[in-house]
């Protein structure tokens, strides 16, 4: 199969969709893989190791878009790469669909086969694809509220882990999946004191168990979220449904209760977002204030640390994506249940319950098209 890797366009994203180690992967299992040239030249991967691992360097994105047959990305197409797309190629890459009805739609017009890094299932049931990028954006979730507390940045001027003789500031992470664990470690870590909320009692005792007085774990109900949000000088939102928009936990009005300065953080931005207030972002202009609250609400965190996240990204990518070239998509779907929780959108189907639920389509089950 051709492969595809085009550079990523949207503002600040400075992640490749392979690394040369990854192309020199497809290679072997004999696929041609076609990258742009400077794809991955920001994070230190320019063209020279990739043609070294095999690939060939075309001059810009539409060669690549023209000729591949499965295109590999990071973050969800652009409008000027969606108009690039064409009935039958593979999309693999985040798609975040359920807060996004422009781009679904386009998707469904261009007639793709759309598979989604984030409802890719394992075989524990969780989201493998997604977790790292979920492991870095809950660390940098930390260090984000740390640096918009300072004073020049609006925030309340309070150091995270105070000093001797002065209180730390109260983190309050909600979520106590992979984005809040990795807050709550970095949290932890800085001295900060911390409340996690969720609505898994199990989950909860398994933090309690790792972090012990450490922490404060409180069972997620509105009258709790709201208690705790009114005391944090910091709220970092990490509940996810996969594939479906983020709940709304915290209201305009619990909102407008928070201390002046405080920081509000929504790692859960990418589908829609937890708070009510919130909206998407970018890393050059990431905040906004809302009552008085700092909210960081950037839509690709990880970005910022691109060539963490790339190396992170691939690991988990790979062995799919071999799959998708070396077996077609019907035939590596019907193989594996996992990679089928995937597929988001077909051929002008949707196909995920998910995201049809939040975007008031019609829903196609994968295993009818694969029938």
């Amino acid at each position: 199969m051709r492969v595809g890797v085009p550079q990523e366009i949207k503002v600040h994203e400075y992640r490749v969709g392979l690394t040369p180690a990854s192309v020199r992967e497809y290679v072997a299992h004999g696929h041609e893989v076609l990258v742009q040239s400077g794809a991955g030249a920001a994070i230190g991967m320019d063209d020279a190791p990739y043609r070294a691992a095999g690939a060939r360097v075309v001059p810009d994105a539409a060669a690549v878009f023209a000729e591949a047959e499965l295109i590999v990305k990071v973050k969800e197409p652009q409008p000027a790469e969606c108009a690039l797309l064409r009935p039958g190629q593979i999309l693999y890459t985040y798609l975040h669909l359920a807060p996004d009805p422009a781009q679904t739609a386009a998707l469904l017009q261009a007639g793709v086969v759309a598979v989604a890094y984030e409802t890719i299932t394992g075989p524990g049931g969780g989201l493998p694809l997604l977790a790292p990028m979920s492991e870095v954006a809950g660390r940098m979730s930390i260090q984000a509220a740390a640096t918009h507390l300072e004073k020049s940045r609006g925030g309340m001027g309070v150091l995270l882990g105070g000093v001797p003789g002065v209180p730390a500031a109260h983190v309050v992470v909600l979520g106590a999946g992979v984005v809040g664990t990795h807050a709550v470690q970095m949290a932890v870590g800085l001295g900060a004191r911390v409340t996690v909320i969720d609505r898994n009692v199990d989950r909860l005792r398994q933090l309690d168990l790792l972090f012990g007085n450490r922490i404060a774990t409180r069972h997620a109900t509105a009258a709790a979220i709201e208690d705790a949000v009114h005391d944090a000088d910091v709220v970092i939102g990490g509940v996810l449904i996969p594939g479906a928009a983020a709940p709304r936990l915290v209201t305009r009005a619990m909102v407008s209760r928070m201390k002046q300065g405080s920081v509000v953080v929504d790692v859960a931005i990418d589908q829609g977002g937890c708070f009510e207030t919130s909206r998407p972002t970018t890393h050059a202009d990431p905040t906004f204030v809302v009552d008085g609250v700092v909210h960081y609400c950037v839509a690709n965190m990880p970005g910022a640390v691109a060539r963490t996240s790339t190396q992170a990204l691939n690991n988990a990518t790979l062995a799919h994506g071999l799959a998708l070239a070396d077996h077609g998509w019907r035939a590596a779907m019907q193989r594996d249940v996992h990679l089928r929780q995937g597929l988001n959108v077909c051929q002008g189907q949707v196909t995920h319950e998910a995201v049809a639920s939040a975007l008031g389509h019609a829903h196609v089950p994968a295993e009818t098209l694969l029938a």
